[in-house]
């Protein structure tokens, strides 16, 4: 075979590994609610926000302590074992998950799935290994591409395979009729499988040996350290530190609503698991066509500059009417808000990374340093955006007035009307480079 094909083969099965990793993520998002619901009204328990946000910020807390962990580790054995490892550990606790009988196990099993799915960052050093400037930015879009197609499939996944025992008298008084949320784990964990065997047989090592490095440290706390002192770094430059906090108010904004749609869609729309599932479905799709197809010629028309700030405005708006939809159109109304929420996104994330990568080269910065510094940031806001949706929900629930099911995401609105604000600050270039980071 030729080197040219066997990279190519390599990269489709990378595209597939980040394409499991993120249905591994989303396929637990429709039934969640549903799920700790059950497991807390057996234990007694009420705060059903604090236990969703909490379950999701196990998982991104996980992300962000083992990715540095796994990069490093990667340097010193290679990128393809980091890789393996992973997809084990995505097989194991998918299930473990789904088979969970108490909202300890479940937390314990969704920080570990978390853990072993921190190795995208090993994915982009694996394209990196096997790229060269003319082929690196078109080979890094397909992480792109696959995290949205997994957020796609996921939650539908989730959806439609939850509860089986219900719909299909093939799953009656079995396993699945009794861990109701297990049939959409294990999917999982066949899909994690099949990925393990194909990478087994057609992933190749990118790493040689002869050029391997040692000298990172594999303590987490260590590199947690050094990222935490490189963000600082970052964020006291004027203009990359502006960036740096707009990345942070946009992303927990928008993570916040993580912990309180299916609470919401739930409890005044009455949808089903499916239902939920196929409201993400579309926001997934829609994600797809923005930064798949339009954010190209859009970028070349109007600058990232300006999309950014629009696609602040548009996801702002629709996270704020979130609780608003009408409950007589609620499909149509509904479908029009999550379009909204999903086209925003679609046309901030790639607009503000064009703009980073941007500022980055004309600060004379390192991008690494920059990109990883800004991603620490983004986790942070990954981690407390779910766990605060969750504790403002408790709080404000049964409230009346100011403070209702409403709130979270009013506060979801706010959030993205300060980094609308913080926006303002950043100019258009005055030296662009070549490509399509001229419109900045």
């Amino acid at each position: 075979m030729a080197e040219g094909e066997s990279r190519s083969g390599a990269l489709g099965i990378l595209f597939l590994v980040v394409m499991i990793d993120m249905i591994g993520f989303g396929i637990i998002i429709p039934f969640l609610t549903y799920f700790i619901e059950d497991l807390a009204t057996v234990e007694g328990v009420v705060e059903f926000g604090f236990w969703i946000g909490l379950m999701m910020m196990a998982y991104s807390s996980a992300q962000f302590l083992f990715s540095p962990f796994w990069g490093s580790l990667s340097d010193r054995i290679g990128r393809r074992p980091v890789i393996l490892t992973g997809l084990v550990g995505n097989t194991v606790f998918f299930t473990v998950f789904g088979l969970s009988s108490s909202l300890l196990m479940a937390l314990i099993a969704r920080f570990l799935a978390g853990a072993f799915n921190a190795n995208i960052a090993v994915a982009k050093a694996y394209i990196g290994d096997v790229s060269d400037h003319t082929n690196l930015a078109k080979r890094m879009g397909l992480i792109g591409a696959s995290f949205g197609l997994g957020f796609t499939i996921g939650p539908f996944l989730g959806g439609e395979f939850s509860d089986p025992a219900l719909r299909w008298e093939l799953f009656q008084n079995t396993i699945f009729e009794t861990h109701s949320y297990l049939l959409p784990c294990v999917i999982g964990s066949l899909l994690s499988t099949i990925s393990f065997v194909l990478a087994i047989k057609y992933l190749p090592e990118s790493n040689p040996v002869e050029i391997r490095k040692s000298s990172k440290s594999l303590n987490p706390l260590k590199q947690i350290s050094n990222t935490i002192s490189d963000l600082k770094r970052i964020s006291a430059m004027p203009q990359l530190g502006n960036l740096i906090s707009i990345s942070v108010f946009f992303v927990y904004g928008f993570t916040i609503m993580h912990a309180v749609f299916v609470l919401f869609t739930e409890l005044e729309l009455g949808f089903s698991v499916a239902e939920n599932g196929r409201i993400f479905a579309i926001i997934g799709i829609n994600g797809l066509i923005i930064q798949g197809g339009l954010i190209g010629p859009l970028t070349k028309k109007f600058g990232s500059i300006k999309l950014m700030r629009v696609g602040t405005l548009v996801c702002g708006l629709g996270l704020t009417l979130v609780p608003h939809v009408s409950h007589e159109l609620v499909w149509l109304s509904m479908g029009a808000v999550v379009i909204l929420i999903s086209t925003g996104n679609g046309l901030f994330q790639p607009s503000f990374a064009a703009i980073l990568a941007q500022r980055t080269r004309e600060s004379g910065q390192e991008m690494g340093m920059v990109m990883g510094a800004q991603e620490s940031a983004s986790a942070f806001s990954r981690i407390i955006g779910p766990l605060t949706g969750g504790l403002v929900w408790d709080a404000t629930v049964n409230q009346g007035g100011w403070f209702s099911n409403a709130t979270a995401f009013h506060l979801c609105g706010l959030m993205m009307a300060i980094a609308f604000l913080l926006q303002l600050k950043t100019k258009p270039s005055e030296a662009p480079v070549r490509g399509h980071l001229e419109e900045c």
